[in-house]
């Protein structure tokens, strides 16, 4: 996915998103069609579609018998959950009355029976119409667990990506949310996070361009305004100087409250946000007026892009609860 083919794609070089959402079947999977992994079988096809078929993934049969009741109660329980396991495992069907060759030379003396094939040859199984958590456990110890909900697993992708934008991989993270662009185009958090990797990278005027250009309904989203307001404050803090002369300032003047609020938004946007939080604090303890309480509106606007989970929201809360009700 390159650059020209993906707005969203390469801080430092060319991004890829690999991740697949929704149950998409395992490499080298092949999935009936309709998605359907179930089918019949006869002693003629079982090397096929059983013994061949299983070194590609593990295949269960099911053998049965048209009079037998518990099979009814177990054929439906095993299509349903193999056809949610999306091709990790696929289930083929044996009526033992029509073939008896191949139950008989399996040893075969009670129905249901279910026969689990990895690399062409049996592993496990068992017999009896068990519940259907029971069939989930049995396939997912045999495959491993089956592919979730797409949202579920969309959600799970970003975390992970926030969790590398926070660790300052900024190009796995980019990879993560740009994967997740693919499946969900107006996903408004990969957004954000794409916009935040830009940042991070310092292409502030690219994230600027990719907010611009989202949805207006996209835009009202509560991540994405939280982007535009770090971007305003970047931007804001590239006009108030040098922040060695702003520290100079204090020294001689403690009370400066300009230049404090000045590097306040200064480190803020440096990352330091404790030492940004300081600062306004540190002004409206000695002067609440200043600015007709301008240090604790800009706090309250540090906290809507900190996020209330951040330590430094934590912490400045904490300190400003405990200043307003002294």
């Amino acid at each position: 996915m390159s650059d020209s083919s993906n707005p969203y794609g390469g801080f430092s070089g060319q991004m890829r998103g690999q991740a697949q959402f929704g149950g998409a079947p395992a490499a080298g999977a092949t999935a009936a069609p309709g998605g359907n992994h179930v089918k019949d079988t006869t002693t003629a096809g079982f090397a096929k579609d059983v013994l061949e078929e299983s070194r590609r993934q593990p295949v269960l049969v099911d053998f049965w018998a048209p009079w037998c009741g518990p099979c009814k109660q177990l054929t439906p329980v095993l299509e349903k959950v193999v056809n949610q396991a999306g091709g990790q495992v696929k289930l083929v069907k044996l009526n033992i009355d029509d073939h008896p060759a191949i139950p008989g030379q399996l040893g075969i003396q009670s129905i249901p029976a279910i026969v689990a094939f990895v690399d062409g040859r049996p592993v496990d199984g068992f017999m009896g119409a068990l519940p259907e958590s029971q069939v989930r456990q049995f396939i997912e110890k045999l495959a491993g667990p089956a592919a979730g909900d797409p949202a579920t697993e969309i959600a799970a992708v970003l975390t992970e990506a926030e969790q590398l934008l926070a660790a300052g991989d900024i190009d796995g993270a980019g990879q993560l949310y740009a994967a997740v662009m693919q499946a969900d185009p107006e996903n408004a958090k990969a957004v954000a996070g794409i916009a935040e990797c830009m940042i991070v990278a310092n292409q502030h005027e690219r994230a600027r361009q990719l907010l611009n250009d989202i949805p207006e309904e996209m835009a009202k989203d509560g991540g994405i305004q939280a982007v535009l307001k770090k971007l305003e404050q970047i931007e804001e803090a590239r006009k108030l100087g040098d922040p060695v002369a702003l520290e100079h300032r204090l020294a001689l003047e403690p009370d400066d409250h300009e230049a404090r609020m000045n590097l306040a938004k200064i480190r803020n946007v440096e990352g330091k946000r404790e030492e940004a939080a300081e600062h306004l604090l540190l002004i409206m303890k000695r002067d609440r007026t200043f600015d007709d309480d301008g240090a604790r509106r800009q706090l309250l606007q540090f906290f809507e892009v900190w996020g209330p989970k951040d330590p430094a929201t934590s912490m400045a809360r904490r300190k400003l609860s405990s200043l307003l009700f002294s």
